[in-house]
């Protein structure tokens, strides 16, 4: 009997400690998306408010910004460099939102999106991926693209034939030689 309740005993407390604790409160993903909205939206008025602080401030220390230029690959911190002569004259870029499709992954902390928007190009996409850095939602990779009607594609390729070229032959080689 004594044997029993000392297994018991043991198997209890071996039980109790391997018990993964839930979260004290479950958020919803309603409650993420909109938190996140709210963060690309303040991302984006920050931009259009020439506001560098509080821009920044919404990427990770390791974001990256993808413009629409092909040489456009920014590290966060060359972004910034690129950017800061923009931010000081007090005219950044204005996107203006008019649709968005916020992701959310199983576990809650990985979010994506893609988003149309009102740019001074006329209507862009952007789509980007949100990671949390100190329990707060930062964007950690950006893209934005100019979108071309599917009827103007041939029209547009003709226009950047030229300089499509010549980074094409620079990128290849540097890939080929493992740059």
């Amino acid at each position: 009997m004594i044997k029993n309740s000392f297994l018991f005993t043991v198997l209890f407390v071996f039980l109790s400690c391997n018990v993964k604790k839930k979260p004290a409160s479950i958020i919803s993903n309603s409650s993420i998306k909109s938190n996140v909205n709210n963060v690309i939206d303040a991302w984006h008025k920050a931009a259009a408010n020439a506001n560098y602080e509080d821009y920044f401030n919404l990427m990770t220390k390791d974001g990256v910004f993808i413009g629409t230029d092909a040489t456009e690959n920014w590290k966060n911190k060359d972004f910034k460099a690129f950017s800061k002569p923009y931010f000081d004259k007090g005219k950044a870029w204005s996107f203006t939102p008019l649709e968005r499709n916020v992701y959310i992954s199983n576990d809650k902390n990985i979010i994506w999106f893609d988003e149309l928007l009102d740019t001074q190009m006329k209507i862009c996409r952007g789509s980007g991926v949100l990671k949390k850095e100190n329990n707060r939602w930062k964007i950690a990779h950006y893209v934005l693209s100019i979108t071309i009607p599917n009827d103007q594609v041939k029209t547009i390729v003709a226009m950047k034939k030229h300089n499509d070229s010549l980074l094409i032959t620079k990128k290849s080689d540097k890939w080929l030689k493992g740059d």
